[in-house]
């Protein structure tokens, strides 16, 4: 993190070094790539409590996430009061309308038909938990001062890809929903100007009726993905 305490580089022994036999490296690999395979993006929600602190951790996680100059440009707001889910329901699919009804263009429409998504957005107040995820476009003293961050939209994407896969190992479906524009969430959540909101995650337990569309599991091959030089 920034300071205006003149700070120095200084090196530290690697505190935590994780060094495997090849083949626990392949077996955990193939272990884990097996399991990042069951998850899946998920609208229908239980609507079953999810303890704080499951949440509380996987948000930990996905600030141990590497950024520009360790500025760590991010801020999560964890939300499980119905009010407040329900008030960013409303904000949110007067958004959708619009988007749906001809603000998205006839393209970016056809990309979504086989997904199956329309305006009406019952996740969002079905889901235990829903986390909004800020970007800081810049940091401030307590002064009001301004400082700049770096790198932050590839930082918190790579945060929000911790998040996602934290919530998948503890058990819990999401779903990244991302009206367009949100800085109705600023004003909801009171977050400050230099926070721009990206994304909103409804995270909780799949319904037992959840399903999923079936182009949703067409993802490409390897050979089209991975270039090795």
């Amino acid at each position: 993190m920034y300071s205006r305490d003149d700070l120095t580089y200084q090196a530290l022994p690697l505190p935590d070094r994780v060094a495997l036999p090849e083949t626990e490296m392949l077996s955990r690999s193939e272990a884990f790539l097996g399991y990042m395979r069951k998850r899946h993006s998920v609208r229908e929600f239980d609507t079953a409590a999810v303890a704080p602190k499951v949440i509380e951790n996987c948000i930990e996680t996905a600030g141990l996430a590497p950024s520009g100059a360790n500025h760590q440009p991010w801020h999560f707001v964890a939300i499980r009061d119905p009010a407040t889910k329900s008030a960013i329901r409303k904000a949110a699919e007067e958004e959708e309308i619009a988007f749906y009804d001809g603000g998205a263009g006839d393209e970016w429409l056809k990309a979504l038909a086989p997904i199956g998504t329309g305006p009406e957005k019952p996740h969002l107040d079905d889901a235990p938990w829903l986390i909004v995820v800020f970007a800081q476009r810049y940091g401030e003293f307590a002064d009001g001062t301004r400082y700049k961050n770096y790198y932050v939209p590839e930082s918190v994407g790579i945060a929000t890809g911790f998040l996602l896969t934290a919530l998948h190992n503890a058990g819990l479906s999401a779903l990244t929903h991302t009206p367009n524009p949100m800085k109705f969430l600023n004003d909801l959540l009171k977050r400050p100007a230099s926070e721009k909101p990206v994304m909103i995650i409804a995270t909780g337990y799949a319904a037992g009726n959840a399903t999923v569309p079936a182009v949703a599991k067409i993802k490409k091959p390897l050979d089209e993905i991975l270039t090795v030089v």
